[in-house]
């Protein structure tokens, strides 16, 4: 791909681009384990669908940016293997130079390679299956495809979770919407957009995801207490939109 990488800074945070103002990643430097874009917050609510503290213990996330998703996990979940994706190496190399990407071969297992690819050519399974790919142009390209989508349904654990960063601005946002709902028959929501036009769609494809809101804000208040990480108004944005039947979130 070979596209230019830039680093900016404003009041405490670093911002990943590529070759444009567009935001591929942040991180505010005196918090490098924090989630500092709303939208990488929300794709965490995958932490409140399971009861099992030890969930998940196997994650692939699908791009690297700077390294957000993987921190928090790294730091929050110790027994996580965490296997990263990433098809540009001076993502990478950015992450590592910039970003404070943990070098732990142990536990983080760094692929660079193209995510669909990869996503064909292995037979392992994930607890939790993280997407968050995009080029210079804020486009997705095969990671936002049908066959996509049904590849990463295969891959999931029998608890397993899917979560997909989309654009609810982008004209496509209604096509990948329904991509997923295909790939996964029907068995996803995606939420209500954030502040910044992203919208995250979550799927699972075998055990049954059911949980009510209150034990969702209970395993939130749990998240908050051990990480520091507020999806409360998430939940509250969720609830207003009345998507969810019975205040129940179902997948």
């Amino acid at each position: 791909m070979n596209f230019p990488i830039d680093i900016s800074e404003e009041s405490g945070v670093r911002y990943l681009h590529f070759g444009s103002t567009w935001i591929q990643g942040a991180m505010r430097i005196a918090r490098p384990w924090n989630l500092e874009l709303e939208y990488t917050q929300e794709m965490m609510v995958s932490l409140l669908l399971r009861d099992d503290s030890r969930w998940p213990r196997k994650v692939l996330t699908i791009g690297l940016g700077t390294a957000s998703l993987t921190k928090f996990l790294y730091r929050n979940h110790p027994l996580a293997h965490l296997t990263v994706v990433e098809i540009e190496p001076a993502v990478v190399a950015a992450a590592r130079q910039f970003f404070k990407l943990p070098e732990d071969p142990k536990r983080i297992d760094l692929v660079i390679g193209d995510g669909a690819e990869y996503m064909l050519n292995n037979n392992n399974r994930f607890d939790l299956i993280l997407v968050d790919g995009f080029d210079e142009n804020a486009r997705p390209g095969a990671l936002d495809t049908l066959p996509f989508y049904q590849s990463c349904r295969a891959h999931l654990s029998d608890d397993g979770i899917l979560a997909v960063n989309l654009l609810a601005r982008s004209r496509g946002f209604e096509a990948s919407s329904l991509r997923i709902m295909e790939a996964f028959s029907d068995r996803a929501l995606v939420f209500p957009s954030c502040e910044s036009g992203n919208a995250i769609a979550f799927a699972a494809a075998r055990n049954l995801v059911k949980v009510s809101f209150s034990d969702l804000k209970e395993n939130a208040l749990a998240l908050k207490e051990s990480t520091g990480l507020n999806l409360l108004p998430t939940l509250a944005r969720l609830a207003q939109a009345k998507t969810c039947l019975n205040d129940t979130l179902m997948l």
